[in-house]
Parts: structure tokens; sequence; C-alpha cells
């Protein structure tokens, strides 16, 4: 980390008026965030003589001035992309949009990817939702420098599905996401077309994003000791965009179309909704279609996630409109902020806006109702595609199927003032720890929980517990300086942190736990590689009120890659780490907090 970046932090911790609640965890904190080293060197891949491409494109990652309000254009980051070989529908333009093109593959393709920065920055891209060897997901070590092009090549081993391309960046992932660099790429295979689905003209891509534009139309990002704010709850931007584009309006006719959404936010939950009430029907999530629709009054869709829905428009009146709206609800963001604003009286939205971006005065604030489209139908049509009974077959995993019926893999979650952390340990490259070494062609059960006393309770994992009562407080209280010290897991025993800093420790009982508790969020875990099951979703004592306003919200029939993990609630799913060795990242994909450091690597040996 360069030295002056280290040292603003320092002070904004020491003048910050939240740092009464940071100093105890301080020099751990700060011990984390220097073992954010930079990655290795690793020359770019090239073109293999051995691989015999049916799809083949180049994708460039360049700058452009682009009209996205009205007036002067807006300076983005953009990918662009040239189909070499391969359907002429393999690259589909989105017109007038930042974002990039539209990448349709079959089930089976071999594909390659000729990635060309043209940026003045190092990047690299992750093909996020899909099965590929580790050296082709775009994890952070083959990151390249302005210049270079490195050459994907993989075979498609994906069901149908929807799934995003966008950078990966060790440390500037949210930064180019939030500048431009996202798009999606659709799978489709034989169980797929065979359903008939609404197709073509009927089958529109949604991505919505938010985002914040000065006086000039230009974007505004987290920059200086405001902005460190910002990164510790997600930035959020105070307008919508959908498909790159504001007060976005589709003109549909009066029949069924099939609605492809995807968060591309670096850090807004959604709660969608029709305005008039109309249930959603789901046909699908992250991995592909469900076994069987599923109707929701609303359905949750956090950064990362996918959602296909069915939306018949059959026997509405031409001129008629419906919106879709992102509902009321809360429980996503530190009590801790929620309280402060609610005592701060009129003027809470300035003074919040000065320790988060969510409570920025200009912002849209995070669980209030606001619209996010417009449907409005210009057309009456008399025949529409009915909507299939039965939609895909999923094998569905079992516990004894797992190589760890006994002893999930955890993934804790903890926050602290400027300290992002998994399993108690900030990203770093090189640092796979014994629970982090996967068996190649192993199911394994896997459970994920905040771990300063508000997950606790559910399952038997030993590890589990020692992370709860090893003190992990706000800070994450315990050794992260590497080895294991302490004993136990990592380093997270039962003498650890903050046990040895006042015995506070165990069921989230006052002093630092208590304010641990306080700093709790939601946060969006996405898994690398294969897609999982949701087994359970439990929560603890004391939650259940904002978890009412959502709980209707989760699908957890199908595939996913990621999962929004409320505060207090603990998420049990089954993995399958298939077919490929190497490094395959997990992380939170509140993009300001992945780059913050909650992110860590599976090993798969």
């Amino acid at each position: 980390m360069p030295k002056s970046t280290h040292y603003s932090r320092r002070r904004f911790l020491t003048h910050s008026s939240l740092g009464l609640l940071a100093f105890a965890g301080m020099p751990r904190m700060l011990r984390a965030m220097e073992v954010m080293q930079a990655m290795p060197k690793i020359p770019p891949l090239k073109a293999s003589a051995n691989f015999k491409p049916d799809v083949e494109f180049e994708l460039y990652c360049r700058s452009a001035s682009l009209p996205i309000l009205p007036g002067k254009s807006t300076l983005v980051q953009q990918y662009t992309g040239n189909l070499i070989k391969g359907p002429e529908g393999t690259l589909v333009g989105i017109p007038n949009s930042y974002l990039g093109p539209l990448v349709h593959l079959q089930k089976g393709q071999k594909v390659r990817i000729h990635l060309h920065n043209k940026l003045a920055e190092p990047t690299i891209t992750h093909w996020h939702g899909l099965h590929v060897p580790a050296e082709m997901d775009g994890h952070p070590r083959y990151t390249i420098d302005p210049g270079e092009t490195f050459v994907y090549e993989f075979e498609v081993l994906n069901r149908a599905s929807m799934n995003i391309y966008h950078p990966h960046p060790h440390e500037i992932t949210a930064k180019q996401v939030y500048h431009g660099l996202a798009g999606a790429l659709f799978v489709h295979d034989g169980e797929e077309a065979a359903l008939e689905l609404p197709s073509g003209e009927y089958e529109i891509p949604l991505v919505i994003q938010d985002r914040r534009f000065d006086d000039r139309n230009q974007l505004l990002y987290a920059s200086g000791m405001h902005g460190m704010h910002d990164r510790m709850m997600g930035y959020y931007g105070d307008r919508i965009l959908v498909n790159g584009l504001p007060d976005y309006t589709v003109d549909v006719d009066s029949r069924a179309y099939r609605l492809r959404f995807l968060n591309g936010s670096t850090a807004r939950i959604y709660k969608l909704g029709w305005d008039d009430g109309t249930p959603l029907t789901v046909l699908g999530v992250d991995g592909g279609l469900l076994e069987t629709p599923e109707s929701k009054p609303y359905v949750m869709l956090a950064p990362g996630e996918r959602l296909d829905v069915w939306a018949d428009f059959s026997g509405r009146p031409v001129g008629s409109q419906l919106v879709m709206r992102s509902l009321s609800f809360s429980g996503v963001l530190p009590k801790m902020m929620e309280r402060m604003q609610s005592r701060m009286g009129g003027d809470g939205g300035h003074q919040m806006g000065m320790m988060g971006g969510m409570m920025h005065e200009s912002a849209l604030p995070v669980g209030s109702n606001y619209p996010i489209f417009t449907v409005r139908i210009k057309r009456k049509v008399s025949e529409s595609p009915a909507l299939p009974k039965q939609l895909s077959k999923i094998n569905r995993y079992r516990l004894d199927d797992t190589a760890n019926a006994n002893k999930p893999v955890p993934i804790a979650i903890s926050e602290g003032h400027m300290a992002m952390l998994l399993n108690g340990r900030p990203y770093a490259f090189d640092d796979v720890q014994p629970n982090e070494r996967i068996p190649l062609n192993t199911v394994q059960l896997m459970e994920i929980f905040h771990a300063h006393g508000e997950g606790g309770g559910h399952g038997n994992s030993q590890e589990k517990g020692d992370m709860q009562h090893g003190g992990m407080g706000m800070m994450g209280g315990m050794n992260m300086h590497g080895g294991n010290e302490e004993g136990g897991m990592m380093g997270m025993g039962h003498r650890g942190g903050m046990g040895r800093m006042g015995g506070m420790h165990g069921g989230g009982q006052g002093g630092m736990m208590g304010m641990g508790m306080m700093m709790s969020m939601a946060h969006p875990i996405h898994l690398h590689g294969q897609s999982f099951q949701i087994v359970s979703r439990s929560l603890a004592a004391g939650s259940e009120d904002d978890y009412e306003t959502v709980r209707h919200g989760f699908i957890e029939s199908g595939w996913k890659d990621t999962v929004l993990v409320m505060p207090g609630e603990t998420v049990r799913i089954i993995k399958p780490f298939q077919d490929f060795k190497g490094l395959f990242m997990y992380h939170c994909h509140n993009l300001e907090h992945e780059d913050m450091g909650m992110m860590r690597d599976f090993l798969v040996e």
C-alpha cells in the first residue's frame, strides 16, 4: 500500500467523528491493511496453437466520452467488441449505452477472447458466473498493464444463464465498474430453447445501476477523506440508470415478455416490485432457470445477482403504464447509522453525509421507495405465449453428498472501521489458510455468517464457535498479521483478540462486541467457480423486524453464485468444486468492501 494512502487513513481515523468506535482495534486494523499487498506480475497469457475456437472475439477496455444526461458528454470507461469468428449475434451492442456489448454463447462452444487494455491503468476481466479454469477466471494476479493483451480460452460448461463480465484488478475493481466497465453474457442451451420462452425483441436485458454526477455531467466517485466514509458503507449514487440511460422507459406490446435483470451497482441493494402490486413471476436466478416458476410479491436483488422474470402485459390497455420500483425495506445498513440519523433531526441527511455515502444529502436513501423504470403499453396484440409449468431439472444436493457434512467451511463476515474482513483476515495473495484448501472434485457444505455475535447458534462448526467467541468484535479483533500465534483456526482461538482486551467475548454482550453488532450490515457474498445451492437461512434473535421487510424476496430453489446475507443471518450452501484446480476467489460483491479487503481465495487442489 502506498505510504501516502496509509498515512491518510491513519489521519482519518484520528479525526473521524466515529473514531471512538475504532480505537481499541486500530493496531490490528492497521496491520490488516498492511497485509493487502500488491499482486505478483504474471506475463499475459497468449493464444494456444492447440486450441481451436468456435467463437473468437476481441474485447477492448478504453476510455470514452458519451452522452448520458442532457448537455455535456460524460467521461467513462467502456468495453467495446469486435467479432473475429462465430455466429452473427454473438456480440450485440446496447444502443446509446456505455455498457459493453451483450455476449451470446452456446453451451459446448469453445471460446477465445482477446482482452486489450487501452486504459491508462491496469485491468483484467472476470467472467462472473462462468465455470472456467482458474487462469481464465480473471483473478487479480493476471492483471495486465496498459497496452497489454490477455487471451482467454475456455469451453462453455454452464447451463443457460445470464452472467456478467467486469474488471477484477486488485483494489480498483469498484472504481472501474463504477466508471462503466461491465457487460452481460448469456449462455444458451437446448433445455432453454425447447421452452420457446420470449426471445428477440420480447426478451429485454435490464442492467440497473446508481450513479452520481456533478454539474458538468461527470461521474463522481469516492475520493479523499469523505470518500473513505463512502467506501465503508459502499458508494451510492443519487440517480438510477438502466442499461446506462436515465429515466428508462420500455415500450411493449400487450403480451408476455422475458425480463433479464442484472444488478450492476457497486453497493446498492434493490427490492424490485411493480407499482400496482402485480406479483413477479420468476423464471430463474444467477445460475439459470428454476425447476418451476415462482410467484413473489417482490424480489431482493443485491450487487452481482441476476433475475429472470416472466412479465405478461396481456389485457392491459394501450397507453397504460406500469412502473418497476425499488420498494421500502430496512436492515441492510448499520443500526448505528440508522439511529444516528434519526437522532439528528432535520439536517440529519447533511450531517450523515459526512459519515457515509449512503446518507449523503443528495443520494437516494438506501431502502427508500423510488422508481427504476417505466413500461408503457404501445400496441395491442391478440396472441401471447403461455407460461411453462416446468422449466428445468435441477439435481438437488443433500448433506450426505458433501465431503464435510459435520464441519462446514466457514465464511465469517466482520466489519470494522476501515477494515472489511472474511474469516478474520483481509485479502492477501498467497495467504491461503487450511480451511481454504479444497480437494478437487468434492462437494462442500459452507456456512456464511456474521462473526461478531449476531449470526451464531446454528450448526455445529467448531470453527464458527471460535470465530464468534474468540472476540471478532467490531474490528475482527484477532491475530491478523499472519500465522496462528493464538492457536485455534487462523489465530482465532478462544484466547485471541478481544478476549485479551477485557473479556468482552461471547454472545455480543456489551463493549466492542455490541458495537460490532451495531456496525453489522448486509453483504452479497460471491463465490467464483461453479454455482451453489442454498440449503438454509436462519436468523439470530433480535433481527426479526428488519428481516420481515425483505424475507419474502429471497429465492432459494435455484443455482446461485451470489447470496445476500443480512445482519444476524446465517446462510448454509452446498457448492461443488469440480474440474479445475487453482485459486478461486470469494468476496463481498459490495465492490467497495471487496477493494477494502473483504475477499479471500480458495485453493482447489
